[in-house]
C-alpha cells in the first residue's frame, strides 16, 4: 500500500508564487501607497517564532509568534522591508507622519 497523497494534483508546474506564499505562511499582493507600488506579504504567526520586530506605524514591538505584515517598495531591496502590525498597516493613511514619544521613552 502506498502512502496517501496530501497535495492535490493540479497538473500545472510546481513552485508557483501562490504555492510559495502559502508555504511561507501568507500571501503576497501589491498595493499603492504614497505614490508608489508596495509589495505586501502577510506573515503567519507560526512563521515568525523567535523573531521580534519594531512596527513603524506605532513604534511598538511585534512579539515573537504574532501574525503581521511585511511591506516594501516594489523596486526596493531587502533593506527596505518593514514589518507592520496588521492594524497599523490598514490604518497607515490615518496616522500622522511624526511619531509622538514621551520624554522618557527610549529611541530605537
Amino acid at each position: 500500500m502506498s502512502p496517501r497523497r496530501n497535495r492535490p494534483n493540479t497538473g500545472g508546474s510546481s513552485g508557483s508564487s501562490e504555492d510559495e506564499g502559502r508555504r511561507y505562511g501568507g500571501f503576497q499582493s501589491t498595493e499603492h501607497w504614497q505614490g508608489e507600488e508596495w509589495s505586501v506579504r502577510h506573515v503567519a504567526g507560526a512563521s515568525a517564532v523567535g523573531k521580534t520586530y519594531r512596527c513603524p506605524g506605532c513604534d511598538q514591538e511585534i512579539a515573537s509568534g504574532v501574525a503581521h505584515v511585511v511591506a516594501w517598495p516594489q523596486y526596493g531591496g531587502v533593506d527596505d522591508r518593514r514589518h507592520w502590525h496588521k492594524a497599523c498597516w490598514n490604518a497607515k493613511d490615518r496616522r500622522t507622519t511624526k511619531v509622538q514619544r514621551s520624554r522618557n521613552a527610549p529611541r530605537y
